[in-house]
């Protein structure tokens, strides 16, 4: 449940409140970018670390991703995707043919592609519960801290060398099976208390973890999930990011609605497509889910036909959300030096306060707006630490905005 600071809240409220809120341009689409191969050749950079994190084992580990690029492009910022290979957190790796293929032909759309390795194990003793043991559990929480550690080590690149021209407001995260656990936890998992507490997340590093860049949001723009699953539909909320999710209908390794993880996985009990994207319609998160019907597991990866209609499903899902004006993504609270305002707690019941950037007494008055973009209170902050009181207004969702400055998401319980 990623409170993002982007409004993909409702496509028909969006049209209307997302010129209001703007900073930057949104991604051009035209000319079949992002929908037809455009792009005959990609150019592919192997072994960029992007983090240094400690294994299961106590080892350090250096993390590494491929990069993939349309040759040739010109564009100066072009959206993102990640992607986490298969292989139940024991095997796999960022060359698997999957991965290639997907990456390829997303790079082929004009899109950015990276696939990451990440840490890989777990102990196969310590059952916290009957049936249920935290080993796959602490694997999926180390894969959500890795990729949510590639997606900062782009953000850093956005703002600094600008080597691989991401635009920092569309990063895409997504993987197939275990990977997708990773991608869902990345998107959605926000709070400690939804982590069950024989997981032992702190002694795991928390939800960010410690792969580098922590001035930096980890906050997703989309989430692909390819026949993955999550402890709970629960950590889905109102204003998170939108979700995509291909599974197989007849899958007996991770389970199309509920149940535990077959094939030599350890067990565990989890909810699949079939339950979180009905999840997602009930809080309003803007999402697709195609079923394959009577597939098995990870179907794309062995199969032509599902992969095509799997790439086309992705491609047709994120074109909405390229077509959106660059509302800004907020900034987790990671670090007092974020150049952008800081709200906490969210969601809020009395009051919300704010931390403002270092410059704002240069910014003038501030508003808060409602989803539809109107003007619900003008503010003139009188400190960086600043306290904006509910004083009535409705529950949901507002944006604080002060003037050259992405806007930042309010919500009220």
């Amino acid at each position: 449940m990623r409170l993002l600071f982007r409004l993909l809240t409702s496509c028909c409220l969006l049209a209307g409140a997302v010129p209001a809120l703007a900073q930057l341009a949104p991604v051009d689409t035209t000319g079949g970018r992002y929908y037809q191969p455009v792009f005959a050749a990609v150019s592919t950079t192997s072994g960029v670390a992007y983090a240094t994190a400690t294994t299961y084992l106590g080892v350090a580990q250096t993390l590494t991703m491929d990069i993939y690029q349309p040759a040739g492009d010109t564009v100066k910022r072009r959206p993102l995707l990640i992607f986490a290979h298969q292989g139940g957190f024991v095997g796999g790796s960022k060359t698997d043919p999957y991965m290639v293929a997907i990456c390829t032909r997303m790079a082929q759309l004009g899109y950015v592609a990276a696939s990451i390795d990440y840490r890989l194990g777990f102990p196969l003793t310590g059952f916290a519960q009957p049936a249920d043991t935290p080993g796959v559990a602490q694997a999926a929480i180390r894969g959500m801290q890795d990729m949510r550690a590639a997606v900062r080590f782009f953000r850093n690149d956005a703002a600094t060398a600008k080597a691989y021209r991401v635009h920092s407001n569309y990063i895409v995260v997504g993987g197939s099976s275990a990977g997708a656990f990773m991608a869902l936890e990345a998107g959605y998992l926000d709070k400690a208390s939804e982590v069950p507490a024989y997981v032992g997340l702190a002694a795991l590093g928390g939800l960010e973890g410690t792969g580098g860049n922590a001035a930096y949001s980890s906050a997703v723009a989309a989430v692909l999930n390819l026949s993955g699953a999550t402890e709970s539909p629960a950590i889905i909320e109102a204003g998170n990011a939108p979700l995509c999710s291909v599974h197989g209908t007849a899958d007996a390794t991770v389970p199309y609605l509920q149940g535990r993880v077959g094939s030599l996985l350890p067990p565990k009990y989890v909810y699949g497509s079939g339950r979180l994207n009905p999840r997602a319609t009930a809080v309003g998160v803007r999402n697709t889910l195609r079923r394959l019907s009577r597939a098995g597991h990870i179907p794309f990866e062995s199969s032509t036909r599902y992969a095509d209609t799997t790439f086309w499903t992705i491609r047709d899902f994120l074109r909405p959300v390229l077509r959106l004006a660059g509302t800004p993504l907020a900034a987790r609270p990671a670090s007092a030096a974020s150049p952008t305002t800081l709200a906490y707690p969210l969601p809020a019941h009395d009051y919300v306060d704010l931390t403002l950037p270092a410059n704002w007494r240069d910014l003038g008055d501030a508003r808060l707006l409602d989803l539809t973009g109107r003007v619900v209170r003008q503010l003139t902050p009188q400190a960086r630490q600043t306290r904006v009181l509910r004083a009535g207004l409705a529950s949901g969702s507002y944006f604080w905005q002060l003037a050259g400055q992405p806007a930042v998401r309010v919500v009220f319980d």
